[in-house]
């Protein structure tokens, strides 16, 4: 079985769709499922799947080429594919998965099916400014909780309790998992 992730394009009722999302779920005596999100690359509806943990998903074959984002027009989003030096055009419900890390100059790769623009990938590692959390209580760093921050994109994630309004923090697209702080604004 292919590892299911974000943003890969399988093969799912013999349509090719995008994987939005998706989620592993293990049920006492039955076997673990994933629940896939799934965008029809097609029709571009966008549908709930469940598949059995050892269940086959074939993968369709995407062509990646390095982009940049530049900027947004409305609902538009505009990137320069740096391999065919055009622009490259996206709605809001096609990259929705990116939105909350998506800043102007960015790389990211844009996804390809039959040459017809689908989707992009974002590095799987961005740096990003928390813009606004909550000030630290002293004892807090011993807890080894968490507390939301908002990052510069306006997503908010969970980072741990030393980290403060101010600080680079680096980020792992795929899980919208706190890594590390690398710096301060």
């Amino acid at each position: 079985m292919a590892q299911i992730r974000k943003g890969m394009a399988i093969l799912y009722r013999d349509e090719p769709h995008l994987v939005l999302d998706f989620k592993h779920t293990h049920k006492g005596r039955g076997g673990a499922t994933i629940t896939v999100k799934l965008k029809n690359i097609v029709s571009g509806n966008v549908i709930t799947a469940t598949f059995k943990a050892d269940e086959d998903v074939e993968e369709v074959p995407v062509d990646r080429h390095e982009a940049v984002y530049s900027y947004r027009m409305g609902d538009t989003f505009v990137f320069f594919d740096n391999q065919t030096y055009e622009e490259v055009h996206f709605s809001e419900s096609d990259i929705e998965h990116a939105l909350g890390y998506l800043k102007e100059g960015m790389e990211v790769k844009i996804l390809y099916a039959d040459n017809r623009p689908i989707t992009i990938e974002l590095p799987t590692f961005v740096e990003m400014e928390v813009v606004e959390t909550e000030p630290n209580f002293k004892g807090d760093t011993a807890s080894g909780g968490t507390k939301p921050a908002k990052i510069e994109t306006g997503k908010v994630i969970k980072v741990p309790f030393f980290i403060e309004t101010g600080d680079i923090i680096k980020i792992d697209t795929r899980d919208d998992r706190y890594i590390e702080r690398v710096g301060k604004k």
